[in-house]
């Protein structure tokens, strides 16, 4: 992996910025557009991910990296859940759940492939 000098420059936060954003697009329909509390934590979590990767970007220490790099993956495991959570309400069709298991699997997988990098450090 080369110089890193930028957040903006990680694919995990690269990939959590685009999770956020369609997360964003699609709370406003349906039903879950008018559930303004679970909207609201599902943004909120979508958030969590691509800002703690950003605010752990800029920590010194290897270990505080980790520690936000880690709370991004436990967000993004808050996403995934609520994903199960719309799929038994019927807040969201099949195929774009599909897809935005797969964005936060994406998101998440990655996050976790750079602690993993930072660890062996």
């Amino acid at each position: 992996m080369g110089k890193l000098t930028k957040f903006e420059d990680l694919k995990c936060w690269q990939s959590a910025r685009v999770l956020c954003k369609e997360v964003f697009v699609s709370s406003k329909k349906g039903e879950l557009g008018k559930d303004w509390d679970t909207r609201n934590q599902f943004r909120r979590a979508s958030v969590s991910i691509m800002n703690n990767i950003a605010e752990g970007f800029g920590r010194f220490s290897y270990k505080e990296k980790i520690r936000f790099l880690e709370i991004s993956v436990a967000s993004a495991n808050e996403v995934k859940s609520m994903l199960y959570l719309f799929d038994d309400i019927a807040y969201y069709e099949k195929n774009k759940l599909i897809e935005l298991h797969a964005m936060v699997d994406e998101a998440h997988n990655l996050t976790l492939g750079f602690i993993k990098y930072l660890s062996n450090k």
